[in-house]
């Protein structure tokens, strides 16, 4: 599912407060494309935000299943620094890593994800009362060389943005990421993902207050970034999910 910020999690950018979330997907993926049925059916991302006087630490967990059990595990943690007196921009160093594991003709295999670290500035936006929030970061990007894939180091850049609007009356958010990467390995020598998510909060119905339960989907949006059963990434894909949130 890869990082997704909520509005309080924007919002914590710029005043002092914490949060944190836990999603649950149904990824739709297996049942739309005949190349990717040994795709995750699950996947349950685990959200934190932390903000303090110098600036925010952020990380989330996906952790992905099969119908036998767990298949794998991606972090990513980062931290700003504010650089100016509003907070809008920020110093931004961040990691990524994680573990995946498949079946080929019958046997089993795992393999650790090239893991890299990220730095660069970042800008953050916020409407006054915080119902459209925006963040941009430009980033040299640093992948470590992977024995286990047999795969060199390599400098690249990242370019994300980040957005979250929510409207009607607090009921509905839309919210997302948007990567664009360098990677030589690839068709064209660039990976595009973006996950917008539509989310219905039902604790802004009358009588539910304090169920901080939301229902909604999540749209997968990738190119050169899925591999298929064959071992390729050099498609586009848009997969859905059907999703439940719970914020804490």
């Amino acid at each position: 599912m890869k990082r997704i910020f909520s509005l309080a999690i924007l919002m914590a950018a710029f005043v002092s407060i914490s949060a944190q979330n836990i999603q649950l997907h149904y990824d739709l993926g297996h049942s739309l494309y005949k190349e990717l049925t040994n795709r995750q059916s699950v996947t349950t991302t685990v959200e934190m935000f932390k903000a303090d006087k110098w600036g925010s630490t952020y990380f989330f967990t996906d952790l992905d299943y099969h119908g036998d059990g767990m298949m794998g595990a991606y972090w990513e943690i980062s931290r700003e620094f504010n650089i100016s007196k509003n907070k809008r921009f920020a110093a931004h160093i961040e990691y990524n890593g994680g573990v995946t594991s498949g079946e080929t003709e019958g046997w089993y295999n795992g393999n650790r994800f090239q893991h890299a670290v990220l730095v660069g500035p970042a800008y953050n936006w916020h409407s006054s009362d915080f119902s459209t929030t925006f963040s941009l970061q430009t980033m040299y990007k640093y992948y470590f060389k992977n024995a286990h894939a047999n795969l060199d180091a390599f400098h690249g850049f990242q370019l994300t943005g980040v957005w979250s609007h929510t409207f009607a009356n607090g009921f509905c958010t839309f919210s997302g990421f948007a990567d664009l990467w360098r990677n030589p390995n690839v068709r064209g020598k660039l990976i595009f993902l973006s996950e917008p998510q539509f989310w219905f909060n039902l604790n802004t119905i009358k009588g539910m207050d304090g169920v901080n339960l939301s229902l909604g989907t999540e749209v997968e949006l990738s190119n050169n970034f899925v591999y298929d059963e064959a071992g390729r990434n050099d498609k586009f894909y848009a997969i859905p999910t059907i999703a439940a949130k719970w914020s804490f």
